[in-house]
């Protein structure tokens, strides 16, 4: 249904324009939104273009999360209520889009892992201030966190997390004092960009903090901190945010990966350690980076409208999200999803379709990284009955009901209360203190419930399974208006 039409149905009138705010409208291409046009206390939903919105807020910037904007609305002499909401559209999710991962360079490749690796142990035994040093950027992780540093704000503009890029000069420099050992088994090859080549190293053992280099402040951040910090609008934050979490995976499939598990050999590195293999001669066991994937589900009852929210007792109060498992082996993703949704609550689910994944590095160190394959489920049945042990509750939510938690849910507010903790840390102002807590949304208007932030693909499931009607709408009436204009 198009704008003319929902005024129409609302009081049976409708002229030939329309406008809102003074802009004038004649046509809707594409089409990302949700509107809900309210006169007399009546509401219709519509859909409508992305363009509309920027045209009724020029000022306003576009980011890749909900927001609600309210307007009048006027149709010849009647005026109506305007009320859109702005659903989330990200070019991927977070920790995917990788800028260092778009290829691998051929073996003799200058920037290939192997021909890295040598110049890197050459380099390892020139002096700090040998040029040809200055190619590659290291990047320190400390028990799961990476080195981070932070813009300085005068104004009240949003602090900007960088990661704590080092040269290889300055990373001497920087582990000389501790008992970190530095050799090539310790770096982890990343990828390359330009001329410079990206490694990750662990140094965990690294006894002291972490103040000043180069003029910059440092500190170790849990990645779940920064993932809540990042502006999700910001591509090139995402691919910073990509890069650690691709690091961090590695760093830590090299910690429970010290011995064969074959024959208990202690393991070396291999291809800059981007493998691993058994050096016992009988054995000669290869290792290869671990990924655990989970399939993660949005449940639709389609006949009434309606999708199975669950909750944990870990998560924080009011939030609901998907039902996820971990895929056996001998199992199919299809076949995870409908077992893990009987276990957890007693549905039977029919049809299985996918939606995307995402990388997860930010489970426990025992699963270094989690690839979540999320999928959209139709139950067969709608009868719950929750496992406790599995979860707390589950219910059937209404799409309204879950728009209305997409709407109320601060992502923002949460993203820049992360960003200043970032930025405090870094200025040691709070050392000590637990940041555990930085990832919980929390409404100011206590909404009863939400959905976890723009980082989570269960946020992308929720929110595309809420704009569904609009987005199939808009396929419909773009067709439509592509065959008029070819007339």
């Amino acid at each position: 249904m198009n704008l003319i039409d929902a005024c129409q149905k609302l009081d049976g009138s409708a002229g030939q324009k329309y406008s809102v705010s003074g802009l004038n409208f004649n046509h809707f291409l594409e089409f990302s939104f949700i509107a809900v046009v309210c006169r007399r206390g009546r509401e219709m939903n519509l859909s409508l273009p992305s363009s509309f919105f920027t045209l009724l807020s020029p000022s306003l910037k576009l980011s890749n999360q909900n927001q609600t904007l309210t307007r009048n609305l006027y149709l010849g002499e009647r005026k109506y209520s305007l009320r859109l909401t702005m659903s989330i559209n990200l070019q991927s999710h977070a920790f995917a889009g990788n800028p260092l991962r778009s290829k691998t360079p051929k073996p003799g490749d200058p920037f290939s892992p192997s021909s890295a690796l040598e110049s890197l142990k050459v380099s390892l035994l020139e002096s700090t201030h040998e040029p040809s040093s200055q190619n590659f950027k290291v990047l320190p992780f400390r028990k799961g966190k990476p080195l981070a540093c932070c813009s300085d704000t005068n104004n009240d503009a949003t602090p900007v997390w960088n990661l704590g890029w080092l040269s290889l000069p300055d990373c001497k420099r920087f582990l000389a004092d501790s008992d970190a050992r530095l050799s090539e088994d310790s770096f982890v090859y990343l990828g390359s960009e330009g001329d410079l080549i990206y490694w990750a190293i662990d140094v965990s053992t690294m006894s002291g903090s972490v103040s000043e280099s180069g003029g910059r402040r440092f500190c170790f951040v849990e990645l779940r901190t920064l993932m809540v910090a990042t502006d999700w609008a910001d591509a090139y934050m995402m691919g910073q945010l990509a890069i650690a979490g691709h690091a961090r995976a590695l760093i830590e499939w090299h910690n429970i990966s010290r011995f064969c598990g074959n024959c208990g050999e202690r393991t070396i590195p291999l291809e800059a350690g981007r493998r691993k293999q058994c050096p016992n001669e009988s054995c000669k066991k290869r290792i290869y980076p671990r990924v655990d994937p989970v399939v993660i589900m949005l449940v639709i009852d389609r006949e009434n409208d309606r999708a199975l929210l669950s909750k944990q007792s870990r998560f924080v109060p009011r939030m609901w999200s998907c039902l996820a498992g971990f895929i056996e082996p001998g199992e199919s993703l299809e076949e995870a999803v409908r077992r893990e949704t009987w276990e957890e609550t007693g549905i039977e689910v029919g049809e299985v379709v996918y939606h995307s994944s995402q990388p997860w590095p930010v489970g426990p160190n025992s699963m270094p990284c989690q690839l979540m394959v999320g999928f959209f489920a139709y139950a067969k049945s709608l009868e719950i009955h929750v496992d406790k042990e599995e979860l707390e509750d589950a219910q059937w939510h209404s799409r309204e009901d879950v728009r209305k938690a997409l709407t109320f849910a601060e992502y923002e507010k949460a993203q820049k209360t992360a960003a200043a903790k970032v930025n405090r840390m870094c200025k040691g102002v709070e050392k000590g203190e637990n940041f555990s807590s930085d990832f919980n949304v929390e409404s100011g208007e206590l909404a009863p419930m939400f959905i976890p932030g723009p980082f989570a693909i269960a946020h992308h499931l929720i929110s595309s399974w809420v704009n569904q009607d609009a987005l199939e709408g808009a396929k419909v009436l773009s067709k439509q208006t592509s065959s008029m204009s070819n007339l």
